[in-house]
């Protein structure tokens, strides 16, 4: 029984494993599950001046790092890298953090949008395993603070200045659309 397992078991959670797989990103695990990828959460791990927040997010949706900022009151703000992921969180894979910030020892901060899914998919600890679970349960003995953290991105869209701002804003360190 893994350390997330027996977490969500001590707090009385019905919630189903389900292996696949692996999976390095949260669309990835949409993928490999065929599921939707706004059914599944994404947690980042964002370093602050004084340890890190975990913010989650779905899948489909890209984080706002300004909205994030923002929210922290801290200007500097910025995603972990993957060798601080590596080292501070030794226990999880490399792109599967849960959602749990009673269990990482970190506050939570989630997008509204997650609250619109009954059911929510994310990442088990492992990149081969995931866990299904109701989002009012999940979330039910966390401390999260719900605020606007994504921008959806219209790529679609034939307005080339508005790709060219977007661009601009990817480039300038305060939205990346890749996440």
């Amino acid at each position: 029984m893994s350390a997330l397992t027996e977490h969500l078991e001590q707090q009385g959670s019905a919630f189903e494993l389900l292996p696949h797989r692996r999976a390095w990103t949260a669309t990835d695990e949409a993928r490999a599950l065929g599921v939707d990828t706004a059914d599944v959460l994404k947690t980042l791990a964002v370093r602050t001046g004084i340890g890190y927040v975990l913010v989650v997010i779905p899948a489909s949706c890209r984080l706002d790092l300004h909205l994030i900022r923002g929210a922290l009151g801290d200007h500097q703000a910025r995603l972990a890298s993957e060798g601080e992921l590596a080292r501070d969180f030794a226990d999880y894979q490399l792109g599967a953090l849960p959602p749990l910030g009673a269990l990482l020892g970190c506050e939570v901060y989630m997008d509204p949008e997650v609250l619109n899914h009954d059911l929510v998919v994310f990442a088990a600890g492992i990149q081969t395993e995931s866990v299904r679970i109701r989002t009012q349960e999940l979330f039910a003995s966390e401390q999260v603070t719900t605020v606007p953290l994504v921008r959806q991105a219209d790529w679609g869209t034939d307005d080339l200045i508005r790709r060219r701002r977007a661009v601009q804003q990817e480039l300038a360190g305060g939205w990346y659309p890749g996440l």
